[in-house]
């Protein structure tokens, strides 16, 4: 149904097509859509949730004696892994996602859910029990923040540039100088 959807917002535009039009083209009743997804942004942004679990579980998975920054930027392949997949298709999902305020917003509202799986599992890393630690919530947030702006310029040069090598280049802006 995402695909459905994602089609349907780039030919008519996310504000002109209703729940009811994705219903129809999905082949469902209305009432299961909303089963499905309980919003519009969600028919498009659905993964982004579980997308951000697979991060902190990557993040937990990077070997012991790699930096906390090292792990991040290691992690944050999966949030890529559609950019892998095929650049052309994730260039036209981002311009979707940033150019429509609804999806941006939302898109933003679901990776801020991100921040707290991804200092906890730094915590982990660290063998921490408690609580992550003001640093660890720190670069949690920094990562995504590299990542965002990173997806911004690769989008802003119509994909002329390579999405790695910016985020590489976005987290050596931050990292030991």
């Amino acid at each position: 149904m995402g695909q459905v959807a994602f089609e349907l917002f780039r030919r008519d535009g996310f504000e002109k097509v209703t729940v009811d039009d994705l219903a129809a083209a999905a082949g469902v009743s209305r009432s299961t859509f909303l089963r499905y997804f309980g919003t519009k942004e969600d028919a498009v942004l659905g993964t982004a949730d579980a997308r951000g679990e697979r991060v902190a579980e990557a993040l937990r998975a990077r070997p012991a004696h790699e930096g906390e920054w090292t792990a991040l930027r290691q992690a944050l392949e999966v949030a890529i892994e559609p950019y892998h997949q095929d650049p052309a298709a994730s260039l036209a999902m981002t311009r979707l996602i940033r150019d429509t305020p609804a999806l941006c917003a939302r898109q933003l509202e679901k990776q801020h859910g991100w921040r707290p799986a991804l200092a906890r599992a730094l915590a982990e890393r660290a063998g921490s029990a408690g609580a992550p630690a003001i640093g660890q919530w720190v670069r949690a947030s920094a990562a995504l923040d590299c990542l965002n702006a990173a997806v911004d310029h690769w989008s802003d040069s119509d994909g002329r540039f390579d999405l790695v090598t910016l985020l590489d280049e976005a987290f050596a802006a931050l990292g030991p100088s």
